[in-house]
């Protein structure tokens, strides 16, 4: 028994869609796809046998056109139809929140997939970044030795992590007041001091 539908619900389902016309086996599978907005369609070991055993009922009736059998509802399953309304309304509204349960579990599904991409493609973009970091990286210290190479890496980070640390302290500054035109001429006079004496020490 599919999920989708309760013991029996299926079955009624069956005789609705065919108290519309005669229909033949795949025409009752699309419908219901298209009932459940293509979030759900019923295979074929699930239909046949129901509507094999509506015949046996005397329910449904069948009609053979060349390879294909069509379905139609008989006196004795209209009547079943008439006497069972209220249930079919029941099935009509459990179709409706399958359909809603459904396409909720389709979008977070589609969600979770497009967070798992995002996720790669940022993994992938960093990967390319740090490899074209080291790339250049090893070819400006091409000459050095290998502990030349970790020293003048270690001085790049220190100066990448002092240029970061600054940054986000004038951007909490400038968040509460404006920074003052002193502020900035004295930190212009800092940095150019640190350089100048940065510079002084490399060249010793």
């Amino acid at each position: 028994m599919t999920p989708v539908f309760a013991h029996g619900a299926l079955r009624l389902y069956l005789l609705a869609l065919l108290e519309t016309g005669p229909k033949h086996g795949y025409e009752l599978i699309k419908a219901l796809g298209d009932r459940f907005g293509g979030t759900y369609s019923p295979s074929a070991g699930t239909i046949y046998p129901r509507l094999g055993k509506l015949e046996e009922e005397g329910l449904v009736a069948t009609e053979t056109e060349g390879r294909r059998t069509k379905y139609s509802i008989t006196s004795a399953g209209r009547a079943e139809l008439d006497s069972r309304r209220e249930e079919l309304a029941d099935v009509e509204d459990t179709i409706s929140a399958s359909v809603r349960r459904l396409a909720d579990n389709l979008r977070e599904d589609i969600r979770s997939n497009m967070r798992g991409l995002r996720a790669d493609l940022a993994a992938t973009a960093e990967a390319a970044r740090t490899n074209a970091t080291s790339a250049a990286f090893r070819s400006r210290t091409a000459g050095y030795t290998p502990e030349g190479q970790r020293i003048l890496k270690e001085a790049e980070l220190m100066v990448q992590a002092f240029r970061d640390d600054i940054r986000v302290e004038l951007r909490q500054h400038g968040a509460a007041r404006p920074l003052t035109p002193v502020a900035l001429e004295t930190v212009r006079a800092v940095l150019d001091q640190a350089r100048i004496s940065i510079r002084n020490s490399l060249n010793n």
